[in-house]
């Protein structure tokens, strides 16, 4: 895996899955943190949402935001956890919003990566 000023470069599997019908997303994933956010989004071309900010412990966006977001169809994926560089992130926002969306959706592994399907809720209900 490459690096670009310290984002990790997700392998192909993943570069797929996110440029899969990535035109009918805003952001084709979501991600705690620019640095994991800023690996997803160069290698895919396609915008990806950094959760917190720069290094997760922004308030932005905060849970409800998000989860109009997720309702409205314009986020596809939430990569788990730190992601690709172990970054997770401080603010109570982006771990409202993490716990919230692994209770929810259905966890999904591309390319030994963990994700969460943000167009799949658990038991059909978000």
């Amino acid at each position: 895996m490459g690096r670009l000023l310290g984002a990790t470069m997700p392998n192909a599997a993943v570069v797929q899955a996110l440029t899969t019908d990535a035109g009918s997303y805003t952001w084709v994933a979501a991600a705690v943190g620019s640095q994991n956010a800023a690996g997803l989004q160069l290698a895919s071309g396609a915008p990806v949402l950094a959760v917190g900010g720069f290094n997760g412990s922004d308030p932005s966006p905060t849970l409800e935001q998000f989860k109009q977001d997720v309702a409205d169809g314009r986020i596809h994926y939430f990569l788990e956890g730190g992601g690709f560089r172990g970054q997770n992130g401080g603010s109570s926002a982006s771990t409202e919003i993490a716990t919230w969306v692994a209770q929810h959706f259905t966890k999904v592994t591309i390319g030994g990566e963990t994700f969460y399907d943000l167009t799949k809720p658990v038991g059909g209900a978000s």
